[in-house]
């Protein structure tokens, strides 16, 4: 099924990633990315449950546009262990305008694919999506 503005389809891996670290949390993180000759987005990277949020920003490229999802870890005010799944929108400023403009157009699509999303953010550097700005959209 192909988004009509992009013309980018789901591959299936991606949901059964998402279900896995929503449902089993499995995964800590999963970097997306768009293959445009395949016009599909696929999984580029799993990070496994012990992995930290630097080994999660280190699996971004500083160059290319991705989408990303984190599994956050906290502690409430109440000292209540809690988790909220983030989606980020990965399109750095020195990225290609093309690629750009195809990652915001399938954005929305794809986030409806997966079913479970609690926070959305859009970063453009690192400083965007740094630990006190997630810790700030917790609450």
């Amino acid at each position: 099924m192909a988004n009509a503005a992009s013309g980018m389809a789901v591959h299936d891996d991606c949901k059964l990633r998402f279900l896995e670290l929503k449902a089993k949390r499995t995964h800590r993180f999963i970097v997306y990315k768009i293959e445009e000759k395949q016009k599909q987005v696929i999984v580029e990277k799993v990070g496994e449950p012990i992995l930290t949020y630097e080994d999660f920003a280190a699996s971004l490229p500083a160059e290319e546009c991705r989408y990303a999802i984190y599994d956050f870890d906290f502690v409430t005010a109440e000292n209540c262990q809690k988790s909220k799944i983030f989606f980020i929108a990965w399109c750095p400023d020195v990225a290609k305008v093309r690629s750009k403009m195809i990652y915001a157009s399938s954005k929305d699509r794809f986030k409806r694919e997966l079913d479970g999303i609690q926070v959305e953010l859009q970063a453009t550097d690192p400083t965007e999506m740094d630990l006190d700005v997630l810790k700030s959209r917790v609450n």
